[in-house]
């Protein structure tokens, strides 16, 4: 194992449980992966993220191969589509998040643009929102619906499931997941109320200062 490979299980392991800890994810709900040059390391499945084990992450090879750790997690598929249509995707973290599943179960949120600009964070750290429809957990048919999007959503939110959020690095994908989900509860609290959102020249003054997503 090289000294890399080792840091990044380090690190998920750390910031796994961070986001366990924080109430991000409860129970065994949620899963994590970091691209290698070789591979995708990938949170195993039934695991709590407040318990992983660096060494027993699970990996997978760039064709998919399971080679090493405990067996990844059943999202596998979303995953590998996620770094298959956004190349400098480091990192993919989704979660069951509380207020960002709430958004995803609502019937009358735009599918299009699902968290709208509320606040300059939202559109800094994680940009354009789109809910795709439902399919079971563990479906391969959620990987296509990633791949027809073709890279242009950094996060989505799965229909009735939950929030899945990529990154450049681990720690980028994590924060902007986290702000994801309190972008949602933003949102949920202030339905019915006349609510301001930023302009489109500020939103496009924020690309300009800070890049896209």
């Amino acid at each position: 194992m090289t000294s890399s490979e080792s840091q990044a299980r380090e690190e998920m392991a750390r910031l796994c449980k961070s986001l366990f800890d924080r109430g991000f994810s409860v129970g065994t709900a949620g899963n994590v992966s970091v691209r290698l040059e070789d591979g995708i390391l990938m949170t195993p499945t039934n695991v709590r993220l407040g318990d992983l084990d660096p060494d027993r992450i699970a990996k997978i090879d760039k064709d998919g191969n399971h080679i090493a750790g405990d067996r990844p997690t059943k999202e596998v598929f979303l995953h590998q589509a996620f770094y298959e249509t956004r190349p400098d995707a480091g990192a993919v973290v989704h979660l069951h998040s509380t207020w960002a599943t709430a958004l995803s179960c609502l019937e009358d949120v735009d599918p299009d643009d699902c968290i709208p600009p509320l606040t300059p964070y939202v559109v800094m750290r994680v940009g354009s929102v789109k809910r795709v429809p439902y399919v079971k957990p563990g479906d391969p048919r959620s990987g296509d619906l990633i791949r027809a999007l073709k890279g242009k959503y950094a996060a989505v939110l799965l229909g009735n499931h939950g929030p899945v959020v990529s990154g450049k690095t681990l720690f980028s994908a994590v924060c902007a997941a986290e702000e994801l989900e309190e972008t949602a509860k933003l949102l949920v609290a202030l339905r019915g109320q006349k609510t301001t959102l930023l302009t489109n020249d500020e939103v496009a003054d924020l690309k300009a200062t800070f890049g896209t997503i």
